[in-house]
């Protein structure tokens, strides 16, 4: 653990060649982005009455059992946590057991989806009303739409609930309307909010058609899509199939997993149906460190590699259990634009085989849809369609001579162990302080008697390096030392908010300056870059609480200094005695002096200067 604490990996960066690009490494520089926004839409699905014919027409469209699916609180906490471990450069989790993935195998489990089928590929759109009244008979409002997109709530308010003793075209329509509503408030719901592109629906024209595609494969593509954005350090949302998601980590890892009160309703297809009830077990006070600490020491006993050999599969219906075997196809998923590889060779202890050593990742490129509307992206992705169309002829083969402790040897090289700091930043930054400290004591001690010239300006800009730095970590810690502590006393879990505040300050009059220096309890330091290269005599400070600190100003006029005043921050002992050991004969003034020469013009001309005082906030 001690080299994990300063190195959390990948030691061998030829796998994850992207990790500074990913959220891991912001966290462990202490930039914290909170919960993501968790974009899934269910909670009106219930809202819709559908006649019986309509119901028979989403069975034939392949969504019978995705409709019975309600709606399941999400865990937005975990599934950020589960994100910061998604890698897009192997479509896997990185955890500190091995690699996982939701493979095809567990759509069909958890979803009843095709996983097996034709590819959900067609033509894109730019726009939504010429495709609306061709197959639903209506046309969006201006208000409804954006591009290729058109608003739920509109599908939702025209076409949920379908009028008694129509006919077969405006039942179809209505049920088509439902179908594009289904699909874009679960399986391909985007970070746009409420909306969803029209693209999907002349996949519903005949509805048996559509039900030889293969959703589940495209709502895995898309998935892993989402998955990859949201790895990304920039990103704060995610969309998909967040209940799968969700789903997927309570069979396979305990930890979140709720307790369920037993009941013969949790015992029905499709299986995500059994975290849907009353949860039992303690929910409460769960943030995305509460999960990221726990991945991050997850335990071989806390991971259920073959959940699904419990469940009776005999509520499997026969297209999904003959189809289960592409869980072990290394192949491509297609939906759309989003091409994504589905690389279970990385995850054999998920089908019940021992882990070797993988193969290297094929790079792919990671295309998206044309601004033009009536682009067929079949000729955009010849290659992504062939992989696709070999899918039962890329069935990882079973191995019986491997030895699973050369993986583990393997993978910790490979991957990122730790996400978040098993030392906390604020330990680092005062150790990283007692160094610095340490090299400016040094320095100013070391006798330049005998140097040349050249010798003399290194020692010199040494010394000015080390107290410039102890100089920027003063104000620093003023901030992160009262915040640490806070967080720890408290133990206030959750997102830090950075917030500027008091943006300006008046610059102090000289002779109220004085004052201020003799009758408050303020410490003080000034000093300039000339002053650290070229000192001029001694400078010295009062003990006090507070701290005022007069640094160069290039962009003002003349030689004056600006002294940025702490908005009443206490400072720690530790801190203090920081700033004493900043104290060489050759780099220090008296108080008078500076004093003396300090703001000249000031109190005439009442300028003001600005000063960025940031706080975090819980």
């Amino acid at each position: 653990m001690d080299f994990y604490a300063t190195n959390p990996g990948p030691i061998d960066d030829s796998v994850l060649y992207d990790q500074e690009k990913h959220v891991s490494s912001a966290i462990w520089e202490g930039q914290e982005r909170g919960a993501l926004r968790c974009h899934e839409h269910t909670s009106k699905l219930n809202q819709w009455t559908l006649t019986a014919k309509q119901i028979e027409l989403v069975k034939r469209s392949g969504f019978g059992h995705l409709r019975s699916i309600p709606a399941i609180s999400l865990d937005n906490p975990l599934i950020s946590a589960l994100v910061e471990r998604w890698r897009r450069e192997t479509n896997t989790f990185h955890f500190t057991v091995g690699e996982m993935s939701i493979t095809l195998e567990d759509v069909g489990y958890l979803l009843g989806l095709a996983i097996d089928g034709d590819p959900v590929i067609g033509v894109t759109y730019t726009s939504c009303e010429a495709v609306c009244m061709k197959y639903l008979g209506r046309t969006p409002d201006s208000v409804s739409t954006s591009g290729g997109m058109v608003k739920l709530s509109w599908l939702k308010e025209t076409f949920s609930g379908c009028p008694e003793n129509c006919s077969l075209d405006i039942i179809e329509r209505h049920t088509r309307a439902y179908l594009l509503y289904l699909v874009g408030s679960t399986i391909f719901s985007t970070t746009t909010g409420n909306k969803v592109p029209v693209m999907y629906l002349p996949l519903f024209e005949d509805f048996d058609q559509a039900g030889r595609y293969a959703w589940g494969a495209a709502a895995l593509a898309f998935l892993y899509r989402a998955l990859g954005n949201a790895s990304l350090r920039s990103q704060c949302t995610i969309s998909g199939c967040l209940t799968m998601l969700q789903c997927w980590s309570y069979f396979r890892l305990n930890i979140g997993r709720p307790r369920l009160s037993h009941d013969p309703i949790h015992d029905r297809f499709p299986f995500v149906c059994r975290w849907k009830g009353k949860h039992t077990g303690p929910t409460a006070n769960r943030d995305v460190t509460f999960y990221r600490k726990s991945l991050d020491s997850l335990k071989p006993s806390e991971v259920d590699w073959c959940p699904y050999i419990h469940i009776n599969d005999t509520l499997l219906p026969n297209h999904i259990r003959g189809s289960l075997i592409l869980g072990r196809s290394n192949t491509m998923l297609i939906c759309f634009d989003k091409a994504e590889r589905h690389l279970p060779d990385r995850c054999l202890r998920q089908f019940g085989i021992r882990q070797p050593i993988p193969l290297d990742v094929q790079q792919w490129e990671r295309k998206t849809r044309g601004v033009d509307g009536g682009v067929d992206l079949s000729a955009k992705m010849v290659s992504e369609l062939s992989e696709w169309s070999e899918r039962h002829l890329r069935i990882v083969d079973h191995e019986d001579d491997v030895e699973e402790s050369e993986y583990l040897h393997w993978y910790l090289k490979i991957t990122r162990k730790l996400v978040g700091r098993p030392i906390p930043i604020s330990s680092e930054f005062q150790r990283m302080n007692n160094a610095l400290r340490e090299i400016a004591n040094v320095a100013d001690m070391l006798s330049t008697h005998g140097m040349d010239d050249q010798q003399m300006h290194a020692v010199t800009r040494i010394r000015y390096l080390a107290h410039e730095c102890l100089r920027d970590q003063i104000g620093t810690t003023l901030i992160t030392d009262g915040t640490d502590s806070d967080q720890n006393e408290k133990k206030i879990r959750g997102k830090e908010r950075i917030r500027k505040r008091g943006m300006g300050i008046k610059r102090r009059r000289k002779d109220e300056l004085g004052q201020f220096q003799s009758t408050s309890s303020q410490q003080q330091f000034c000093m300039s870059e000339q002053d650290l290269v070229d000192p001029p005599g001694p400078m010295c400070h009062s003990e006090n609480n507070d701290v005022e600190i007069c640094l160069p100003a290039a962009s003002v006029a003349g030689d004056s200094r600006l002294c940025y005043i702490s908005s009443k921050v206490d400072v720690s002992r530790q801190l203090s005695d920081a700033a004493n050991e900043i104290n060489d004969s050759g780099f220090c003034r008296t108080a008078e002096e500076v004093d003396n020469n300090l703001i000249p013009g000031a109190a005439e001309n009442g300028d003001t200067v600005q000063q960025n005082d940031y706080s975090v906030l819980v």
